[in-house]
């Protein structure tokens, strides 16, 4: 049977959305410097270093993705929307490099200023459990410990946050991440900060646009 004539639900139906998906992003990729003595970052499965076989777990992450999302907080006039890009890679070590790049949007979806930076490393384990360093732009840095709870979703919450003297006093978060909607990337987040307890902070929805 060819993908054409794939019945819904079906593996067949499955790779054919996955060759629709990819038909505006296969051929893209993070900028490359072509003189570095060393493996660059590919965001693109097809390109760069092979994949570590460490990294299987989350292997569905890799690229680039960007879109909308939503901030809501007690502490906050919101909600708020934004817009964000979130890049998974790799070089061949058993790690992702993680990077994400926020801007505030108003009512009619136009660009307010930027807004949240964070950068960090996804490291996987033997045992299924998961690594997660990310560092703020607001002074905050934040190890996690998470968990693969299927093949295309992964949960964590904090072991320790270090803060400056000027950020905000975060104790504690918590994220879900998924493939969703044949494809699309999305989470959600957690925190408990500013005297408040844990509660629902931060959402998005990202559509693969590298990979």
């Amino acid at each position: 049977m060819t993908t054409s004539n794939a019945v819904p639900g079906s593996g067949d139906e499955a790779i054919r959305l996955a060759e629709e998906r990819a038909a505006a992003t296969r051929e893209r990729n993070l900028p490359q410097f072509t003189d570095m003595p060393i493996p660059g970052d590919t965001a693109n499965l097809r390109e760069g270093a092979n994949l570590n076989d460490a990294l299987l777990a989350v292997l569905p992450l890799v690229g680039v993705w960007r879109g909308e999302g939503e901030i809501v907080y007690p502490t906050i006039e919101g909600p708020f929307r934004f817009g964000q890009q979130i890049t998974f890679a790799h070089d061949g070590r058993p790690f992702l490099v993680y990077e994400a790049r926020s801007w505030l949007l108003n009512e009619a979806g136009e660009v307010i200023r930027p807004a949240a930076r964070e950068q960090g490393f996804w490291r996987p384990q033997p045992d299924d459990s998961i690594e997660l360093l990310l560092t703020h732009n607001t002074g905050i840095v934040e190890l996690y410990y998470g968990k693969v709870r299927t093949q295309t979703s992964w949960e964590f919450e904090t072991d320790a946050v270090i803060r400056t003297a000027t950020a905000k006093d975060v104790k504690a978060a918590q994220r879900l991440y998924g493939i969703v909607n044949n494809g699309d990337l999305a989470y959600v987040e957690e925190r408990a900060m500013v005297g408040q307890e844990m509660q629902p902070h931060a959402s998005a929805h990202l559509k693969r646009v590298v990979g």
